[in-house]
Protein backbone atom coordinates (compact mmCIF):
# COMPACT_ATOMS: atom_id res chain seq x y z
CA UNK A 1 0.00 0.00 0.00
CA UNK A 2 1.59 3.27 -1.10
CA UNK A 3 1.85 6.54 0.83
CA UNK A 4 -0.93 8.23 -1.17
CA UNK A 5 -3.37 5.41 -0.42
CA UNK A 6 -2.50 5.49 3.27
CA UNK A 7 -3.05 9.26 3.36
CA UNK A 8 -6.42 8.88 1.66
CA UNK A 9 -7.52 6.18 4.10
CA UNK A 10 -6.38 8.36 6.99
CA UNK A 11 -8.40 11.30 5.71
CA UNK A 12 -11.48 9.11 5.29
CA UNK A 13 -11.08 7.79 8.83
CA UNK A 14 -10.92 11.33 10.19
CA UNK A 15 -14.04 12.29 8.26
CA UNK A 16 -15.89 9.23 9.55
CA UNK A 17 -14.84 10.00 13.12
CA UNK A 18 -15.96 13.61 12.74
CA UNK A 19 -19.33 12.49 11.36
CA UNK A 20 -19.82 10.09 14.27
CA UNK A 21 -18.88 12.82 16.72
CA UNK A 22 -21.32 15.27 15.15
CA UNK A 23 -24.08 12.66 15.20
CA UNK A 24 -23.48 11.97 18.87
CA UNK A 25 -23.52 15.67 19.73
CA UNK A 26 -26.72 16.19 17.75
CA UNK A 27 -28.36 13.34 19.67
CA UNK A 28 -27.19 14.83 22.96
CA UNK A 29 -28.56 18.26 22.05
CA UNK A 30 -31.93 16.81 21.06
CA UNK A 31 -32.13 14.72 24.24
CA UNK A 32 -31.21 17.55 26.60
CA UNK A 33 -33.53 20.09 25.03
CA UNK A 34 -36.47 17.67 24.92
CA UNK A 35 -35.99 16.79 28.59
CA UNK A 36 -35.38 20.31 29.85
CA UNK A 37 -37.84 22.17 27.59
CA UNK A 38 -40.82 19.84 27.13
CA UNK A 39 -42.90 22.66 25.63
CA UNK A 40 -40.38 23.21 22.83
CA UNK A 41 -41.88 22.15 19.48
CA UNK A 42 -40.41 19.17 17.66
CA UNK A 43 -36.92 19.93 16.36
CA UNK A 44 -36.68 19.29 12.62
CA UNK A 45 -32.94 19.70 12.21
CA UNK A 46 -29.77 20.22 14.26
CA UNK A 47 -26.66 21.35 12.37
CA UNK A 48 -23.32 23.00 13.00
CA UNK A 49 -22.92 26.69 12.22
CA UNK A 50 -19.78 28.43 11.00
CA UNK A 51 -19.24 29.63 14.59
CA UNK A 52 -17.16 27.14 16.61
CA UNK A 53 -19.24 25.42 19.30
CA UNK A 54 -22.53 26.87 18.07
CA UNK A 55 -25.32 24.73 16.61
CA UNK A 56 -28.43 25.73 14.70
CA UNK A 57 -31.77 24.30 15.80
CA UNK A 58 -34.42 24.43 13.06
CA UNK A 59 -38.09 24.20 13.95
CA UNK A 60 -40.14 24.59 10.78
CA UNK A 61 -38.86 27.78 9.15
CA UNK A 62 -37.58 29.22 12.44
CA UNK A 63 -34.04 28.91 13.78
CA UNK A 64 -32.42 29.22 17.18
CA UNK A 65 -28.95 28.40 18.40
CA UNK A 66 -27.43 26.30 21.18
CA UNK A 67 -24.06 25.16 22.49
CA UNK A 68 -22.52 21.68 22.11
CA UNK A 69 -24.58 20.20 24.94
CA UNK A 70 -27.85 22.07 24.64
CA UNK A 71 -27.24 23.85 27.92
CA UNK A 72 -28.29 27.23 26.54
CA UNK A 73 -30.71 28.52 23.91
CA UNK A 74 -29.90 31.67 21.94
CA UNK A 75 -32.51 33.57 19.93
CA UNK A 76 -31.19 36.30 17.69
CA UNK A 77 -29.11 36.99 14.61
CA UNK A 78 -25.59 35.99 13.67
CA UNK A 79 -23.70 38.60 11.68
CA UNK A 80 -20.27 37.97 10.10
CA UNK A 81 -18.28 41.07 11.11
CA UNK A 82 -15.76 40.50 8.31
CA UNK A 83 -18.28 40.53 5.46
CA UNK A 84 -21.19 42.15 7.35
CA UNK A 85 -23.36 39.34 6.03
CA UNK A 86 -26.38 38.47 8.17
CA UNK A 87 -26.03 34.69 8.37
CA UNK A 88 -29.35 34.20 10.14
CA UNK A 89 -31.25 36.30 7.61
CA UNK A 90 -29.70 34.38 4.71
CA UNK A 91 -30.65 31.09 6.31
CA UNK A 92 -34.25 32.21 6.95
CA UNK A 93 -34.55 33.44 3.36
CA UNK A 94 -33.40 30.03 2.14
CA UNK A 95 -35.86 28.21 4.39
CA UNK A 96 -38.81 30.37 3.34
CA UNK A 97 -38.00 30.29 -0.38
CA UNK A 98 -40.61 28.80 -2.71
CA UNK A 99 -39.55 27.18 -5.97
CA UNK A 100 -41.23 29.34 -8.60
CA UNK A 101 -41.73 26.27 -10.78
CA UNK A 102 -43.83 24.72 -8.01
CA UNK A 103 -46.39 27.54 -8.06
CA UNK A 104 -49.78 26.47 -9.50
CA UNK A 105 -49.85 29.33 -12.02
CA UNK A 106 -53.13 28.10 -13.53
CA UNK A 107 -54.78 29.15 -10.26
CA UNK A 108 -53.56 32.75 -10.50
CA UNK A 109 -55.02 35.89 -12.05
CA UNK A 110 -52.43 36.88 -14.65
CA UNK A 111 -51.60 40.55 -15.16
CA UNK A 112 -49.09 41.47 -17.89
CA UNK A 113 -47.41 44.87 -17.72
CA UNK A 114 -45.32 46.06 -20.66
CA UNK A 115 -43.39 43.19 -22.26
CA UNK A 116 -44.14 40.94 -19.29
CA UNK A 117 -40.63 39.50 -19.63
CA UNK A 118 -39.95 39.32 -15.91
CA UNK A 119 -42.12 37.25 -13.59
CA UNK A 120 -43.28 37.37 -10.00
CA UNK A 121 -46.14 36.02 -7.92
CA UNK A 122 -48.05 37.63 -5.09
CA UNK A 123 -50.50 36.22 -2.55
CA UNK A 124 -53.19 38.78 -1.75
CA UNK A 125 -56.47 39.21 0.09
CA UNK A 126 -58.94 41.63 -1.55
CA UNK A 127 -59.76 43.21 1.82
CA UNK A 128 -56.13 43.72 2.83
CA UNK A 129 -55.33 47.43 3.12
CA UNK A 130 -51.60 46.83 2.71
CA UNK A 131 -52.35 44.85 -0.46
CA UNK A 132 -54.20 47.84 -1.92
CA UNK A 133 -51.30 50.14 -1.18
CA UNK A 134 -48.89 47.61 -2.66
CA UNK A 135 -51.02 47.15 -5.79
CA UNK A 136 -50.66 50.86 -6.59
CA UNK A 137 -46.88 50.60 -6.48
CA UNK A 138 -46.89 47.29 -8.35
CA UNK A 139 -49.02 48.72 -11.17
CA UNK A 140 -46.20 51.16 -11.97
CA UNK A 141 -43.54 48.45 -12.38
CA UNK A 142 -42.64 47.89 -16.04
CA UNK A 143 -42.16 44.75 -18.10
CA UNK A 144 -43.40 42.19 -15.60
CA UNK A 145 -45.98 39.41 -15.54
CA UNK A 146 -47.68 39.28 -12.16
CA UNK A 147 -49.32 36.03 -11.07
CA UNK A 148 -51.88 37.15 -8.50
CA UNK A 149 -52.97 34.37 -6.17
CA UNK A 150 -56.25 35.31 -4.50
CA UNK A 151 -55.71 34.28 -0.89
CA UNK A 152 -58.86 35.04 1.13
CA UNK A 153 -57.79 34.65 4.76
CA UNK A 154 -59.30 37.74 6.41
CA UNK A 155 -62.89 36.56 6.62
CA UNK A 156 -66.07 35.54 4.75
CA UNK A 157 -66.27 38.77 2.74
CA UNK A 158 -62.73 38.20 1.47
CA UNK A 159 -63.84 34.81 0.22
CA UNK A 160 -66.93 36.29 -1.44
CA UNK A 161 -64.95 39.05 -3.16
CA UNK A 162 -62.27 36.60 -4.29
CA UNK A 163 -64.91 34.36 -5.86
CA UNK A 164 -66.52 37.34 -7.61
CA UNK A 165 -63.14 38.44 -9.00
CA UNK A 166 -62.15 34.93 -10.07
CA UNK A 167 -65.47 34.36 -11.81
CA UNK A 168 -65.57 37.76 -13.56
CA UNK A 169 -65.39 37.96 -17.34
CA UNK A 170 -62.03 39.74 -17.02
CA UNK A 171 -60.54 38.79 -13.63
CA UNK A 172 -57.39 40.91 -14.07
CA UNK A 173 -59.35 44.10 -14.83
CA UNK A 174 -61.89 43.36 -12.08
CA UNK A 175 -59.06 42.86 -9.59
CA UNK A 176 -57.33 46.11 -10.48
CA UNK A 177 -60.61 48.04 -10.59
CA UNK A 178 -61.36 46.92 -7.05
CA UNK A 179 -57.88 47.39 -5.61
CA UNK A 180 -57.05 50.69 -7.31
CA UNK A 181 -60.44 52.35 -7.74
CA UNK A 182 -62.74 50.68 -5.23
CA UNK A 183 -65.12 49.36 -7.88
CA UNK A 184 -67.00 46.53 -6.16
CA UNK A 185 -66.63 43.22 -8.06
CA UNK A 186 -69.96 42.11 -9.58
CA UNK A 187 -71.41 39.04 -7.93
CA UNK A 188 -71.02 35.93 -10.03
CA UNK A 189 -74.03 34.82 -12.02
CA UNK A 190 -74.38 31.12 -12.79
CA UNK A 191 -71.94 28.31 -12.16
CA UNK A 192 -68.25 29.04 -11.70
CA UNK A 193 -65.54 26.68 -10.48
CA UNK A 194 -63.81 28.39 -7.54
CA UNK A 195 -61.76 25.39 -6.42
CA UNK A 196 -58.63 27.34 -7.37
CA UNK A 197 -59.17 29.58 -4.34
CA UNK A 198 -59.26 26.56 -2.04
CA UNK A 199 -56.06 25.28 -3.64
CA UNK A 200 -54.43 28.68 -3.15
CA UNK A 201 -55.25 28.66 0.56
CA UNK A 202 -53.99 25.09 0.92
CA UNK A 203 -50.76 25.94 -0.91
CA UNK A 204 -50.25 29.06 1.18
CA UNK A 205 -50.81 27.21 4.45
CA UNK A 206 -48.42 24.46 3.38
CA UNK A 207 -45.73 27.08 2.79
CA UNK A 208 -46.68 29.10 5.88
CA UNK A 209 -47.86 32.21 4.05
CA UNK A 210 -49.34 33.85 7.13
CA UNK A 211 -49.99 37.38 5.87
CA UNK A 212 -50.64 39.37 2.73
CA UNK A 213 -49.21 40.61 0.51
CA UNK A 214 -46.50 37.98 0.14
CA UNK A 215 -44.30 37.93 -2.94
CA UNK A 216 -42.35 35.15 -4.65
CA UNK A 217 -39.76 35.97 -7.30
CA UNK A 218 -38.34 33.75 -10.05
CA UNK A 219 -35.24 32.84 -8.04
CA UNK A 220 -37.44 31.56 -5.21
CA UNK A 221 -36.93 34.59 -2.99
CA UNK A 222 -39.95 35.22 -0.81
CA UNK A 223 -40.69 38.69 0.52
CA UNK A 224 -43.50 39.46 2.98
CA UNK A 225 -45.23 42.80 3.33
CA UNK A 226 -46.04 45.83 1.19
CA UNK A 227 -42.62 46.86 -0.08
CA UNK A 228 -42.13 49.96 -2.27
CA UNK A 229 -42.01 49.66 -6.04
CA UNK A 230 -38.26 50.39 -6.01
CA UNK A 231 -37.68 47.29 -3.88
CA UNK A 232 -39.85 45.21 -6.19
CA UNK A 233 -37.67 46.42 -9.06
CA UNK A 234 -34.53 45.47 -7.14
CA UNK A 235 -35.78 41.94 -6.46
CA UNK A 236 -36.87 41.51 -10.08
CA UNK A 237 -33.42 42.56 -11.29
CA UNK A 238 -31.67 40.21 -8.85
CA UNK A 239 -33.89 37.25 -9.69
CA UNK A 240 -33.39 37.85 -13.42
CA UNK A 241 -29.61 37.75 -12.95
CA UNK A 242 -29.80 34.51 -10.97
CA UNK A 243 -32.15 32.93 -13.46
Amino acid sequence: MNTRTLARLGALSLLAAAALGASAQEAQIRKNLAERLPSLPKIDEVSRTSVPGLWEIRIGNDVMYTDDKGDHIIQGQIVDTRTRANITESRLNKLSAIDFASLPLKDAVVIKQGSGARKMAVFVDPNCGYCKRFEKDLAAVKDVTVYTFLYPILGPDSDAKSKAIWCAKDPAKTWRDWMLSGVTPPRSMGDCDTAALERNVAFGKKHRVQGTPAMVFEDGTRVPGAIPGAEVEKHLAESSRKS
